[in-house]
């Protein structure tokens, strides 16, 4: 099956240097070269299909219009040893728990600031920084991520680093459920003999992470009503929000449907108004209260912040949680880690150049051909140039940019990204992948097992967002004992 295969200078996934596979993933090797070529291509095809009978679609835009896409899949999982597990999930807790401090500090106290840790400006210039409608919140369990999106990767010496930290509106997880579902109708055969953690009551960790930030003023008598926000059909994760909004069974609804009197939120029910205590909104900020923020808004609900304000409703994430997950404020998260916790960060940031030093950005110009370079405010892998694989016009063009505006962009060495064997077009070839791991907090903090694993899977490409050709594999954390099943 894997007889031709590469892995080059890279760090792969699952198989050695020596063209061998890895010890945890030899019985999935052995399982798959007993497929015939005929029965992975019809695999790869009911896979595919599968996704498209289910409506798992996003939307990409572009030039001509929006266009719905299924997600690519790919069959061959990756597959996490239980003690690196462990290490990822220790990693991602003490990270999210460093952000949270940080957030409420600069709402309230500003002390990492006055510490000389952080620069005020940094904060104070960054769009997403909405000091006059968040500060001095109360908020319910101090808690301004519910849920974050980590993006990981393997370096050339399989060191897992963060890339970066999505706190606002992250999705992809509905994804991470149903590759699972996919595979588990394809492949059944793999699930048979071993122990994979599984997703079973991770939906419930979620919608239990959800209702347990009650407003201050909710109705201690009524169990609560949370709502799920999107701003409708033409967002291109509406898909996700569905699936969440159905698997939780809270309502779906979009600005029209919710209401404020006197500060309290509701929703329009054919049986009159019903009070709503939590929204998980997938609005961006921008857009959630044309009261106190754009004007112009048509997705969002009038009135909403000053409910927020006064302790009627809860809105998760937090509003102004931009601010700690923009590319700048990125390189300062382990200074965070070792200041609110103490502690040295247990998975380390990728190194990252800040283009607003002098002398950085002279190494940075002469050395661009070598490296990424980042818009600081962009996302979806816009506005960003893979020095090695850019032509020199590209390259003299950013140059431009860069010096026009430097504070506006980072650059950083170019990673060899760890690659895994996947299978299209009915071969075998390596593609570059990351990990998107989910972290739900609630009262307690939980990270779901195995997350979502994205593929470039243009040969060679180093871009795994989906709306740049990506597409996804399942992800399965190996379980000590052999008796449970995925």
């Amino acid at each position: 099956m894997l007889t031709n295969y590469q892995t080059g200078v890279f760090f792969d996934e699952m198989m050695k240097q020596d063209g061998e596979p890895k010890r945890h993933y030899q019985w999935f090797y052995q399982l798959v070269n007993q497929f015939t070529e005929r029965d992975l291509m019809k695999k790869h095809e009911t896979a595919q299909l599968n996704f498209l009978r289910q409506g798992i679609t996003f939307t990409v835009y572009n030039h001509t219009g929006g266009t719905e896409r299924t997600m690519p899949f790919d069959f061959v999982p990756i597959i996490i040893p239980r003690q690196d597990w462990e290490e990822i999930e220790k990693g991602m807790k003490q990270r999210m728990t460093a952000l949270n401090h940080f957030l409420e500090d600069i709402y309230n106290g500003q002390e990492i600031v006055e510490a000389g840790i952080i620069p005020r400006e940094l904060i104070e210039n960054n769009p997403y920084y909405y000091n006059k409608q968040v500060s001095g919140i109360d908020i319910p369990l101090r808690n301004h991520i519910f849920l974050a999106g980590v993006d990981l990767i393997r370096d050339e010496n399989g060191q897992y680093r963060v890339l970066e930290d999505n706190l606002r509106n992250p999705s992809g997880m509905s994804y991470v459920f149903q590759n699972r579902y996919v595979m588990r109708q394809v492949y059944p055969e793999l699930f048979f003999q071993h122990s994979i953690e599984t997703l079973e009551h991770q939906l419930s960790e979620l919608h239990q992470a959800v209702t347990s930030h009650l407003p201050a003023n909710a109705d201690p008598h009524k169990s609560a009503t949370a709502v799920l926000l999107t701003p409708g059909i033409y967002n291109s994760a509406y898909y996700d929000h569905v699936f969440l909004a159905q698997q939780m069974g809270i309502e779906l609804v979009e600005g029209r449907d919710l209401i404020v009197k006197d500060d309290v939120v509701y929703m329009k029910t054919i049986k009159g108004l019903k009070r709503v205590d939590i929204i998980y909104r997938r609005i961006d900020d921008d857009f959630l209260d044309p009261e106190a923020f754009r004007p112009d808004s048509a997705l969002g609900v009038s009135g909403l912040l000053r409910a927020y304000r006064k302790g009627n409703v809860s809105i998760l994430n937090g509003i102004g949680n931009g601010v700690a997950d923009d590319k700048a404020m990125y390189v300062y998260v382990p200074d965070m880690i070792r200041f609110y916790l103490g502690e040295e960060p247990i998975i380390p940031n990728v190194e990252t150049y800040f283009l607003s030093d002098p002398e950085r950005l002279d190494y940075v110009l002469d050395h661009i051909h070598e490296l990424v370079v980042k818009n600081v405010g962009a996302s979806g892998g816009y506005d960003m140039l893979i020095g090695p694989q850019s032509e020199e016009s590209e390259q003299e063009e950013f140059k431009k940019k860069i010096i026009e505006n430097p504070h506006q962009y980072i650059a950083q060495p170019t990673i060899k990204l760890s690659r895994a064997p996947a299978y299209q077009e009915g071969r075998f070839y390596p593609c570059h992948v990351d990990l998107r791991v989910f972290v739900m907090n609630g009262e307690k903090t939980n990270v779901l097992p195995g997350g979502l694993s994205r593929v470039a899977l243009k040969e060679g490409s180093l871009v795994v967002n989906s709306s740049q050709g990506g597409g996804g594999k399942d992800t399965w954390i190996l379980t000590e004992s052999g008796d449970h099943h995925a």
